[in-house]
């Protein structure tokens, strides 16, 4: 994972890349229950106060979960090749936990915009179709292909927010 100082300067910084429209509306959440084993936390994305979507620590046990049953069934995957294999359902359910969140940021913030719009990782979509980066005729090309359509309820309600 990349290092990064602070999750307050991160935070900061996600909001700069926000768009005018959204600047003050989105917020980013993101805490660590340092109390708690393994210093569990989640992390959400708010429209004037209200989450739109959450990454809690529960849902890394729903990931471990399925990753073990896979493997109780004796497949010969790699673990690797399993989380592939999981990971359009953990898409479509949205089962990502707050170091997805965290993970997905810290890869954002080094991308170019078009990378971003074009990544596999739903997390990094949505961090990029709220860009300030992102143009007119860029909007405008996403609007008429229409493939946001195909995206999971939890990630197209931000490019209908955007759009």
């Amino acid at each position: 994972m990349d290092h990064y100082k602070s999750w307050s300067g991160l935070n900061k910084q996600l909001s700069e890349f926000l768009c005018d429209e959204l600047k003050g509306r989105i917020t980013y959440f993101l805490t660590r229950y340092h109390e708690v084993h393994n210093s569990y936390g989640r992390a959400a994305i708010r429209l004037d106060g209200k989450e739109l979507v959450c990454f809690s620590w529960i849902e890394m046990y729903h990931q471990e979960n399925d990753i073990s049953i896979l493997y109780d069934e004796k497949q010969d995957n790699s673990y690797e090749e399993t989380i592939a294999r999981m990971k359009p359902e953990w898409d479509i359910n949205c089962t990502y936990y707050e170091m997805d969140f965290l993970n997905a940021v810290l890869q954002f913030r080094n991308m170019p915009i078009q990378a971003a719009l074009q990544s596999d990782n739903y997390i990094i979509k949505i961090l990029a179709i709220m860009d300030r980066r992102v143009g007119n005729k860029t909007l405008m090309r996403i609007e008429n292909d229409n493939e946001y359509k195909k995206y999971p309820v939890w990630v197209k309600q931000f490019y209908e927010l955007r759009l």
